[in-house]
Parts: C-alpha cells; structure tokens; sequence
C-alpha cells in the first residue's frame, strides 16, 4: 500500500508539472504563431497630432543615483501638454533634494509632492499624486526607468485610435550581462511584455505592468485609484478594470520600450519576486477576478493569479520527484515517468535560446557563445530562486506578512554602451499596431 500511494502521487506529480510547463510554453509563445500575432504587438506607425493631456507619476524613494536621469528623460518627452509628479517620502531627503533640483530647472512641467504615510508604500504615493493630476490620462513610470521621448505621442495616438480606457506600454530590462541570471531575467520581461500581456488583452483579463501604464483619469478617480494594501497594485488594478469591461490596448515597441536593470544581487532579485507572487496571492484571495463575465476569462485569472502557488508546488515538487527517481527503488516506467515534465522544461529552454537570438536582433547586439551557454546552464539554477521566492510568498502571506521589500536600483541599464545599441534615429517612429483586448 505505501509503494501503491507513492507509485500514484508521483505519477500525479508528473503529470501536473508537465501539464503547467506546457501551458506556460505556449502562452509564451502566443506572439509568435503568426506574422499577424508579431505585427499586432507594436504601436500605430505614424502618430496623429497630440489631442490629450498627461500626467505622469514617479513615485521615488531612496533613488537619489537615478531620479535625476529618469525625470530629465521625462521632462525631453516630444508631447506638448504634460505634468510630471514626483512623490517623495518626508523621510528621504536626499531624493527628495534630487527631485527639488530638478524641479527648480522645469517648474513649468515637475511637481514635488511629499508624502507623509507610514508605512510607505508605491500605491499610497500614487494615490496621494492622483488627487493632484490635471492631465487626462496618468502615466505611471518609476524612478529608475529610462523612457523614449517618442512614448507620449504614440500613446496618445493609441488612447484615440482605439477608444481604449488603459495603454500598456512595454517595459524592458536590458543589461543582460550584468550576471548570471540577469540573461534569463531580461528574456522574462521580453517574453512577458512581447507575447504574454497581448494573450491577456485579446482574453479581456490583463494584469498590468508597474510602470509604463497609462489610464484615464476620470476611470481611475472612479475606481478609487490603488490598492493602497496590495503588494501588486497594478496588477490588482488590472483586475478590477477587466472586471468592470475596460477596453485596454497592449504594445511593445523595441524602440520605444521603457528600459530597466536587473536586480544586481540574489537577493534583490529573490525579495522581488516574494512581492510579486504575494501581490498575486492578495488579488486571487481578494476573488475580484470571479466578476469577469464570461468561464474563460475566470479559469485565465485563477490560474495566472494562482502561479506562484504552482511555482512554489514545482519548486519543492521537481527536486522531490528527481531524488526519488534516483535513490529510490521504484520501477523502470515509473521513474521515466517522474522525468515527463523534463520534456516542455527542455522546449522552455529551446525557445529561450531562440527567444535570445531574437531579443539580440531586435536589440542589435551580437549573441556570443557563452550567452547561450550561461542560459542553458544557468536554467535549473534560476528555477531553484523563483521557487524559493514562490515559497517565501506563500509563507508570508499566511503570516500575514505584507511589508514591502523595495528593489535597489544603481542605473546599470544607463551606461553609454547600452544608450547606443538599443536606440534608432530619433526622427523615425517605428511599429505597426496595437493589440486590443477582446473586450
């Protein structure tokens, strides 16, 4: 009986972690069916005139090393009518002097607001510069972010063409080789802003990114703004205006991208991801996902929402089931059957290797050997730290442990060697169309 229960929970095992890496694949995938699914991901061409009015939100702490180049970049943007606001925490005064400098050369267009909240948190200053924005539309970027002056123009152009009530602009990180890990890190964000949010949009049910966002402010003052309590504000935000019908245009524009770093150490990378996977935790149990209308878009949310559950299940799960393929005494096909999910893991790690060449294409940057070799090798490695960080979560949220655990950032993705290679002519204005959600 006991050989019988493990010979069964093995074989459940497998063919669980086989079926998420399979669905996972191919939702990675999704820009890359057709030529139509990879010309529908970037933005309109040739932007009409400007016709609406921005407010754009950086909420800063403890960024004094990059605020200034990012609120610069802002304040170059090619659009005539925009604000820029800066919300520093009264307690971070070498940001908040960064911010004031800045603003004392550009009063015209940047705002200092000065947040007394405790605890702090992104939400809470996003919802303290929301009752200040005058623009018709809010745009979220973070303090670190390196943004194309190009961005507002086609963004508006996205908001009228399509009637849409949120852009999603597509955000990049992009020092690939400042670590081991740091390769695998920016092809998420490649697959993620590229393929897998143009599957949520075209699904009605779309969680969205941080920064490089864009709302109307009239729909977001009525929602009542941010979750002020959630790890995951964007994504709960995108939650609630799927719920509600809100028609949300996805693009990603290698040119136009928002360009971010890495995480430059384990740990940064590994308190990331906790938060992340708790914030989806919070939203899932918060269950605003159930008012989506129709069966589909209500299994694509729990399962999206439920992911770190399943990524910690795998990260416990996959170790477990390969131990016991090897150090157990079970019959031959029961252990070929613990490595089932070995086969979408190593297509995974196919398309990566092919999603690479693609990111160094688009990119123009010329794939050395070793960039590949450190991906391939590097894979169970990285798994091992999502799993820890899934498993973190789930810890801390049945502690009730909802601290926020912020990102340092050093301005890696800033150098002049990276400035040079991933920027056009400024006086082109590539891309094609944007994906529109179904609803």
């Amino acid at each position: 009986m006991p050989f019988l229960l493990l010979a069964t929970g093995l074989v459940v095992m497998s063919v669980l972690l086989a079926a998420l890496a399979g669905v996972t694949l191919w939702w990675m995938l999704h820009a890359w069916r057709t030529p139509g699914d990879l010309k529908g991901t970037e933005f309109d061409r040739a932007p009409d005139d400007p016709g609406l009015s921005f407010s754009l939100i950086v909420p800063a702490r403890h960024e004094q090393a990059v605020l200034a180049a990012t609120l610069n970049k802002l304040r170059a943007m090619a659009h005539p009518d925009f604000e820029i606001l800066v919300v520093v925490g009264h307690d971070d005064p070498e940001t908040e002097q960064v911010a004031r400098d800045v603003a004392a050369v550009s009063k015209d267009r940047v705002r200092v607001l000065v947040d007394d909240s405790v605890p702090k948190n992104k939400p809470k200053a996003l919802n303290l510069a929301l009752q200040h924005c005058t623009g018709a539309i809010v745009g979220v970027f973070d303090a670190e972010d390196d943004v194309d002056p190009r961005l507002l123009r086609v963004v508006d152009t996205a908001f009228r063409r399509h009637s849409a009530h949120v852009v999603q602009g597509g955000v990049q990180l992009i020092d690939f080789r400042s670590s081991w890990y740091s390769m695998r890190n920016c092809l998420e964000y490649f697959f993620w802003f590229r393929s897998r949010l143009h599957l949520h949009a075209r699904h009605g049910f779309i969680p969205l990114g941080g920064n490089t966002v864009f709302v109307r402010t009239d729909l977001l003052r009525a929602v009542g703004g941010w979750d002020a309590d959630c790890l995951a504000e964007d994504c709960e935000l995108g939650v609630r205006l799927s719920a509600l019908g809100a028609k949300v245009a996805v693009a990603y524009d290698p040119h136009l991208v928002t360009r971010e770093e890495t995480p430059h150490r384990i740990r940064d990378l590994v308190k990331q991801r906790t938060r992340w996977n708790q914030g989806f935790l919070q939203v899932l149990h918060k269950g605003l996902w159930r008012d989506l209308p129709t069966r589909r878009q209500r299994m694509l949310a729990r399962f999206t929402l439920s992911q770190p559950f399943l990524q910690a299940f795998a990260g416990v799960a996959i170790p477990v089931s390969v131990a016991t393929a090897l150090f157990v005494r079970v019959p031959v096909a029961l252990a070929l059957l613990t490595f089932l999910p070995a086969i979408p893991t190593a297509a995974m790690a196919a398309f990566e290797v092919v999603g690479l060449r693609e990111f160094c294409r688009v990119y123009y940057i010329r794939a050395r050997w070793t960039d590949y070799l450190i991906l391939v090798v590097g894979t169970p490695f990285y798994q091992v730290l999502l799993g820890v960080a899934a498993v973190r979560a789930v810890v801390r949220e049945a502690r009730g442990q909802r601290g926020w655990e912020k990102t340092s950032h050093s301005g890696a993705h800033l150098s002049p060697v990276l400035s040079a290679i991933t920027r056009p002519a400024p006086d082109t204005v590539p891309g094609t169309t944007v994906r529109e959600s179904s609803r």
